[in-house]
């Protein structure tokens, strides 16, 4: 029949011939041959390695947590997680070299810095960790070492079982007064210690204490690791430390000592105490200049209970000028025991319970109260 079309029908017919050839040699070579995907699944071999530690390829901003089946960081074997912060990741380890538990703190450096700014950075790491690791005092965490496992930095320290106070700065766990002057005489002391050899912790708040109430113990944590991520955030502008436990000095960008410290903990007093802080904003503004500015209220507007000689502790420690605040942190202990003693409770120490019933009556008032300055005139 296409004999009846001329030349035109013969060149139709070549055309569907081609075409259909063409279709029969792709739909061949697929089959021949797996796609680019299947190809590279087919390359990645299953990983199973004896030992995982951390790589130094990817930058820490997007490493993802260690594996931990049989992680290691230098010479520690990671057990577990314990917790996460803005800078790193803190594990539960183990010295092999002598068998003891150790809490490893990673530190994100590189997700911060790169090329020199990021050798400066390490060479601060080092150096505070160092600086920490000599405080050698019953109440502060004890640093056993500072290291890099291929570019990874983290320091290894006292594991402290138990749990942090921020757990009891709400109203309905708050501890006895007698528990929380006594807890918080030891912290005072231990600031003492390292302000002593010349070490501000510069985030003093409740999640850098921790309590054991089975044993009675109470430790500091964190030492140098303020210092080391205040590089990191003032190179981007952030805000420095924990902003509502933050002396009116940090927050205007003064030197700090000591005394920053003894701020941070009156805070820490009168969150523990009332379960309240003593300047609050939802405006990061408007909290930094009540800080500076404005004198905390009174603790007795929380909890008309207390007596005057605590509340006189209180605003001594939470004085805007540094030269009116306790000038030592024995001095703000010393106080804290006196108050402790005048109270009618024979609570011991450290309970052996962490809850306590919900406090009543607690409404803030305008009433302000100016501690008499008796320790820091000298200074």
């Amino acid at each position: 029949m296409l004999s009846r079309f001329g030349p035109e029908g013969w060149l139709f017919v070549a055309v569907l011939v081609g075409i259909a050839y063409a279709i029969g040699w792709f739909i061949g070579s697929r089959r021949a041959s797996p796609p680019p995907v299947a190809k590279m699944a087919a390359q990645i071999a299953p990983i199973t390695p004896a030992r995982v530690s951390v790589t130094a390829a990817a930058p820490l901003a997007a490493a993802p947590a260690l594996r931990l089946e049989r992680a290691t960081l230098g010479r520690y074997r990671i057990e577990r997680e314990l917790g996460r912060g803005s800078m790193g990741t803190v594990y539960l380890g183990h010295d092999p070299q002598i068998g003891r538990a150790v809490a490893i703190k990673t530190m994100a450096l590189s997700r911060e810095f790169e090329g020199s700014e990021l050798v400066e950075a390490r060479a601060r790491f080092f150096r505070e960790a160092e600086m920490a690791g000599r405080l050698r005092h019953s109440d502060i965490v004890t640093i056993f070492d500072a290291n890099e496992d291929q570019g990874l930095a983290f320091i290894a320290m006292e594991f402290v079982r138990g749990h942090d106070l921020l757990r009891h700065t709400l109203p309905g766990r708050l501890l006895p007064v007698p528990v929380v002057l006594h807890t918080l005489a030891r912290v005072a002391q231990a600031l003492a210690h390292a302000h002593r050899e010349g070490v501000v912790h510069r985030d003093v708040k409740p999640a850098n204490v921790m309590i054991d109430p089975a044993i009675g113990a109470v430790k500091v944590t964190d030492f140098g690791i303020a210092r080391i991520a205040d590089a990191c955030r003032t190179r981007t502008g952030l805000v420095l430390g924990t902003p509502s436990f933050m002396s009116p000095e940090q927050m205007t960008g003064r030197r700090v000592d000591g005394r920053t410290d003894l701020y941070s903990l009156g805070v820490m007093l009168f969150q523990l105490l009332t379960g309240a802080l003593p300047h609050a904003s939802e405006s990061m503004a408007e909290l930094m200049s009540q800080i500076v500015n404005d004198s905390a209220p009174d603790v007795r507007t929380l909890r008309p209970e207390l007596p005057e000689a605590l509340a006189n502790v209180v605003a001594l420690a939470l004085e805007k000028r540094v030269e009116l605040r306790y000038a030592d942190g024995r001095q703000m202990a010393d106080d804290l025991l006196a108050v402790a003693q005048l109270m009618p409770s024979a609570d011991p120490p450290m309970p052996l319970v962490t809850d306590t019933p919900r406090s009543a009556g607690f409404e803030a008032t305008t009433e302000f109260y100016r501690g008499e300055p008796r320790h820091n005139v000298e200074h």
